[in-house]
């Protein structure tokens, strides 16, 4: 059977991809079987993984559309896995058709099929770069080509910082990404926790540390000292639902469920030294 002209020439389609398995949750269609077997032997561990992937998506989509209220048209989406199933470059645009994203991901399996799916949008782009290495990131020539960083941009770190270990340094990394961000800019950031479910985080985690993305569960508190130098958005550091929540939708009753945070974060006004509440 011949592959789908998204599926990049050089992938190994006999091997799971973890961007695959992640559409998988979200009901996409740009996976194959052998990630939807993955799948399911990880939704046996834990049924609730695919709500709480589809409730880390909506939590996107929400956040894009608030920044594109504030006036934002420029991203920076690291850690962007495959760009599907209402992406941010689908939510952006939508909204505000002159909107320009560019995707970053350590994963060559992802950026191969994210730019065989791109090709041609000439409004997004798509770097294979990691988060850490923050020169790689930001003076890619994709990237100089669509961000200008003298204009308030939405950098997204959407469920990826928990795959970033405690020894990385993360809180100096995105110090100085905020050291380049314009003032008005924001950074949205979703990240597990073991706060609401620590019987199945555990598990969970333990199930990571097989494969060559092992994950780090953070506090609350944790999640909230990310956010040093920015200005939180309301309401704060909460549940993946409890974030802004579309008007006329309720909030589950138990949103620790989910087990990951939520938040939002302003760039203030730089100060002479460079950086700035």
């Amino acid at each position: 059977m011949e592959p789908p002209r998204w599926a990049a020439g050089d992938v190994d389609l006999d091997r799971p991809s973890a961007a695959r398995v992640y559409d998988y949750y979200l009901g996409g269609s740009h996976n194959f079987a052998v990630d939807r077997e993955m799948a399911r032997r990880a939704i046996e561990m834990w049924p609730e993984l695919p709500l709480i992937m589809q409730a880390n998506r909506a939590f996107l989509r929400r956040a894009v559309r608030y920044l594109v209220d504030q006036g934002i048209t420029q991203f920076l989406d690291i850690g962007s896995g495959i760009p599907t199933v209402g992406n941010v470059h689908e939510v952006a645009q939508a909204a505000t058709p002159d909107a320009r994203v560019v995707y970053v991901d350590i994963d060559p399996v992802a950026v191969a099929h994210s730019r065989s799916i791109l090709a041609g949008d000439e409004q997004t782009e798509v770097v294979h770069a990691d988060l850490r290495d923050v020169g790689s990131v930001l003076d890619d020539p994709r990237t100089t080509r669509l961000l200008d960083l003298s204009e308030p941009v939405g950098v997204l770190m959407v469920a990826l910082l928990h795959f970033v270990p405690a020894e990385a340094g993360l809180a100096g990394v995105i110090d100085r990404y905020r050291a380049v961000m314009a003032p008005g800019s924001h950074l949205v950031v979703s990240h597990a926790t073991y706060e609401g479910q620590p019987d199945q985080a555990g598990p969970h985690t333990a199930l990571y540390q097989r494969t060559g993305t092992p994950m780090t569960m953070r506090s609350r508190a944790e999640v909230t000292a990310l956010f040093e130098g920015f200005d939180l958005v309301e309401p704060g550091v909460v549940f993946l639902p409890q974030w802004r929540p579309d008007r006329g939708t309720p909030v589950d009753d138990h949103p620790e469920r989910f087990t990951g945070f939520a938040a939002a974060g302003r760039r203030g006004v730089r100060t002479a030294g460079g950086h700035g509440a």
